[in-house]
């Protein structure tokens, strides 16, 4: 599936917040000295957090020519270096498949224990990932997917579904808290012809049907503040009043509130996606419409360096039972408010 570079972000499974994740991966793997503790998987925690066998890990991504893509790479870089244990080789990111499966075949014959990929295109990279994997060398795949599990060992990214369901139960219940029987939601989706896109559209749609409601007016831009400005300032000229609306993503939504202020509308609430800082601040100042954000975090990418570490070191998770790294894991879109915004500004990015 070819995504366009901007977007590509999405699938993480524990049924963790994104945050949540971070911290399950943290407690078993921190350089730091654990806390005894007395029952057994404290002690194999314990273990998994000292310093061990070195792992060189080697990591891609695309070019950081988008907030969460810049996250992406900002966060592995930032967790290895937090490992006495880990050397990371990052290559240059980059929007151009052939380039990228050239980086990657350089990683392998630079001979790196484990590999960290976040592929342009996963359709693209798929052979070469499996190269990887039929080479010896274990592959995170991170967010976008390969074409096959034979490409990779574990596959770790956020969930588009559960965001967009997500949103849709959050505004669903401010509508009832407001005693609104009929509301008009709006939604400003992503690139519509994506399968990310579809997937957290139709979770909107599951939630808010299920709470008696429908998605009113949609308009789709393509994960840039650009054109979330122009679609927006095209559907608020074109709809004269909204309850609520939902905007995908945090990076457009730039745009998005650059055109709800010039058009002076504050009639509605509005959600955001994935989780900037820009838009925590906002919603910390809560002196305008924007009310919340359900997450779709690029702390992934910290975890699938912790996962990294264990799988070099043949460890498994030391906060569960099973001997083994999980074959995929998803993150949680918890949707951060007012109330808890400042538990999660240290997983916000910089759009």
């Amino acid at each position: 599936m070819s995504e366009h570079p901007s977007l590509a972000r999405r699938r993480f499974l524990l049924g963790t917040t994104a945050l949540g994740a971070g911290s399950l991966l943290a407690g078993c793997t921190s350089n730091e000295p654990a806390n005894s503790a007395p029952d057994n998987n404290a002690a194999a925690q314990g273990a998994n957090s000292q310093p061990g066998q070195r792992v060189t890990i080697g990591f891609s991504g695309p070019a950081g020519d988008h907030g969460w893509i810049a996250a992406i790479t900002k966060n592995a870089r930032a967790q290895a270096e937090k490992f006495s244990d880990v050397t990371l080789n990052a290559v240059e990111g980059t929007n151009d498949p052939n380039v990228q499966i050239s980086h990657v075949e350089s990683l392998i014959n630079a001979k790196v224990n484990v590999l960290v990929i976040l592929p342009f295109d996963g359709k693209a990279l798929t052979a070469v990932a499996q190269e990887a994997m039929d080479a010896g060398v274990p592959v995170v795949n991170l967010d976008r997917i390969f074409d096959t599990p034979l490409a990779y060992r574990t596959w770790i990214g956020g969930d588009n579904y559960r965001m967009g369901v997500n949103a849709g139960n959050y505004i669903a219940s401010e509508m009832k808290k407001r005693n609104v029987s009929n509301p008009i939601i709006g939604e400003i989706a992503g690139i519509d012809s994506l399968p990310l896109t579809q997937e957290r559209s139709k979770g909107f749609r599951d939630a808010l049907t299920k709470n008696g409601f429908t998605v009113g007016p949609r308009v789709a831009a393509s994960f840039t503040a650009e054109t979330g400005e122009q679609v927006t300032a095209n559907l608020l000229q074109s709809v004269p009043k909204f309850d609520a609306l939902w905007n995908h993503d945090d990076d457009q939504g730039i745009g998005v509130m650059a055109a709800i202020e010039s058009a002076r509308r504050n009639e509605f609430l509005m959600v955001g996606g994935a989780g900037s800082k820009n838009m925590m601040n906002l919603i910390k100042a809560d002196s305008g419409p924007l009310k919340a954000t359900v997450l779709y975090s690029p702390s992934m990418a910290s975890s699938a360096i912790q996962l990294a570490r264990l799988l070099g070191q043949n460890k498994g998770m030391g906060d569960l039972a099973e001997h083994e790294i999980p074959a995929e894991i998803t993150t949680y879109s918890a949707v951060v408010t007012k109330e808890n915004v400042d538990s999660y500004m240290d997983v916000g990015f910089d759009s």
